[in-house]
């Protein structure tokens, strides 16, 4: 099937304003009469949830935490993108769509870029407002820095908490709503399944964490906005509660699960120390504007960082990127370390390891100054560690970060299946493949504050409200089929925990569908996968109860949805034969090792449909049209 993301026609500078004012409206009195449910309250569900709720709608928004303060995108650290230009360096929303499409390697939608980089502005003036404490200069502007993939200093921050200020700002907007009525907030409570009658969203079906009560919502809409996959490596950067489910169980009943294959290795986290560890801790990429990357030229070097002298030192992104250096994009960075590790240069223990070194910048700028920009970054990285990065160099190394595959959705984020909207990491659709640094807190709030109270209408405007309640046969016929999942879980008796499967997930995703992919690595992992599957129901241990706080039954019904969209992600990766930004198919480089695209069989969204257990999901395709900005080599020297 040819897919359709219905797009605006016309100039793209002009697309997102006349798309609003051909949208249909409801009217203000009538929305009141509309029930949405949102799930997910990091930033794109906690903004969408208060902004609907501030227009009039009665929303239900749920998470599985003990409260939206504790979603993930409190971990971001440093910073999100905007084209305010303050610097006055040459920055602009051209620019900035610019950067974002070459840095996704031209494999995103133009228009939705657009969007994205020309709302970005009204997100800073409405997080100002909120009180988010951004950094500001010596004179009281905001203060800006810069990422990866960008010449211009465009990020704005608050130390390295960026996300956790952010999300304290929609966290009080969605607390006034709460307050006021319009919001219901849900805690603790996992997506199960989605309803659908009549081919349309009208309700979910959700385990209350605490009590394990299986129970529907209805509504006219639902809004996913459950973050990304990032976990199917076992261990990333993400949250070990961060999962795939929601919108695993989504593609199950029929929405269609876009380019899988585009995962996101940060560069700069700090090194995997063990097998049993639950997570990889991420230094944000903020670091790499004053912290010079290197490895030792000789292979083995014993000495001490501090030791090697500078003769003996590669600064290998210096060296090979001279217009970017230190601050080459991600899917750049992170291949080039694992280049150096591989050639017997990595550093630390099991030479997994490069060097991030502040010592020039201390002494340019001061230690003081360092420790105002980065100081809480310095203290995490020393109390994992035990090291101190103001004296030693960091050691880091790349690890599995962010999701830029998701859910189809079309230009007003709604999925194949109508009523079904996607928002945030969750959907597909701006990073192509590969997201530059400090853009996902962008596409979260843009998503949830500026888009979707607009694009949800139309869909709204055309339905009836109230068409479905929880007697409706589709809501029994949910609540049983979770039921009979849950029975399936418990009753399997076996010997291995949820977590040693995930590792052994873990050890496939990551050693063969990991930085670099070959046809013979996917092929490989395509026949291990399913033995993990077959072993997982055959040899799974949950124990305690369904009727009660069971951790072990949460994570061992997202353990089997990861080891379900794995395959997903192999059968993507192997079908798109070239090398993309985070997609990197060993086959496909130049000389000098940089990703070669095939534009003529590639320029593409790739879109997934469920087609049963044990049948061949079917690929669909929705071509990519660039008509301001023309496909190049992705070049950053």
């Amino acid at each position: 099937m040819i897919l359709n993301g219905k797009c605006p026609t016309g100039p793209v500078e002009q697309s997102w304003d006349k798309a609003r004012f051909d949208m249909k409206l409801v009217n203000p009195s009538n929305k009141r009469k509309y029930k949405i449910l949102v799930v997910g309250t990091g930033l794109a569900g906690a903004s969408a949830a208060a902004s609907l709720g501030e227009l009039g709608y009665n929303v239900e928004a749920f998470c599985y935490q003990d409260s939206p303060r504790r979603a993930h995108s409190i971990a971001a650290q440093g910073g999100i993108n905007a084209a305010k230009n303050y610097p006055n360096d040459g920055d602009s929303i051209k620019r900035l769509f610019y950067d974002t499409v070459k840095g996704g390697d031209f494999r995103a939608r133009e228009y939705d870029v657009w969007r994205l980089a020309q709302v970005s502005n009204e997100i800073i003036d409405q997080c100002v407002a909120q009180g988010v404490p951004f950094a500001r200069d010596y004179a009281g502007y905001l203060d800006n820095r810069s990422f990866g993939g960008a010449q211009v200093s465009r990020t704005f921050y608050a130390r390295g908490q960026t996300g956790q200020q952010l999300l304290l700002g929609a966290y009080s907007a969605l607390s006034r709503q709460i307050k006021l009525g319009t919001v219901k907030m849900f805690t603790r409570t996992e997506l199960l399944d989605i309803v659908l009658v009549d081919g349309e969203a009208k309700g979910i079906t959700l385990r209350d964490l605490v009590t394990g009560e299986i129970r529907v919502h209805t509504g006219d809409a639902v809004c996913l906005c459950t973050g990304g996959y990032a976990n199917v490596f076992n261990l990333s950067t993400n949250a070990r509660g961060c999962s795939v489910t929601a919108i695993w169980k989504a593609y199950k009943k029929g929405a269609f699960f876009a380019n899988p294959c585009y995962t996101q290795i940060h560069p700069t986290c700090i090194p995997q120390a063990g097998d049993y560890q639950s997570k990889l801790t991420l230094m944000s990429e903020s670091l790499r504007n004053d912290g010079r990357i290197w490895v030792p030229k000789k292979k083995d070097e014993k000495r001490a960082a501090n030791d090697i002298p500078e003769e003996d030192r590669d600064y290998y992104l210096e060296r090979k990127y001279p217009s970017f250096g230190n601050l080459a994009p991600r899917d750049i960075s992170s291949r080039a370390a694992k280049e150096q590790c591989d050639d017997g240069r990595g550093v630390g223990p099991g030479g997994r390891g490069v060097y991030l070194d502040f010592r020039d910048s201390i002494k340019r700028l001061g230690e003081n100054l360092i420790r105002e920009r980065y100081g809480n970054l310095f203290e995490m990285y020393e109390r994992i560690t035990g090291e101190n990065g103001y004296k030693v160099p960091m050691r880091i190394y790349p690890a599995s970060h962010y999701a830029m595959g998701g859910l189809w959705v079309d230009y007003t984020l709604m999925s194949n299946i109508p009523g079904l909207f996607v928002l945030g990491e969750a959907n597909f659709s701006v990073h192509g493949a590969n997201r530059l640094g400090a853009s996902a807190l962008m596409q979260g709030l843009a998503d949830g504050y500026f888009v979707i109270p607009y694009t949800i209408a139309p869909y709204l405007a055309a339905s009836k409200p109230g068409k479905v309640n929880t007697d409706h046969p589709e809501c029994r016929k949910s609540i049983d089929d979770v039921n009979g999942f849950i029975r399936k879980l418990l009753s399997v008796n076996g010997k291995e925990t949820p977590a040693d499967f995930m590792r052994k997930l873990g050890n496939i995703t990551w050693n063969l569908v990991g930085m670099g992919r070959s046809k013979e690595s996917l092929t490989e992992a395509l026949s291990k996968i399913p033995e993990v599957k077959e072993e997982f129901w055959k040899n799974l241990k949950v124990s305690g109860s369904p009727k009660e706080l069971n951790q072990q039954l949460e994570n061992a019904g997202r353990t089997i949805d990861f080891i379900e969209f794995a395959d997903l992600l192999c059968r993507d990766a192997l079908a798109r034969d070239e090398s993309c930004g985070a997609h990197f198919r060993v086959e496909h480089q130049y000389e000098d090792g940089e990703a070669k695209r095939d534009d003529a069989n590639y320029m593409h969204v790739a879109a997934w449909g469920y087609k049963g257990e044990g049948a061949e999901p079917e690929r669909h395709t929705e071509p990519l049209d660039f008509t301001v900005i023309k496909p190049a080599v992705r070049s950053y020297k």
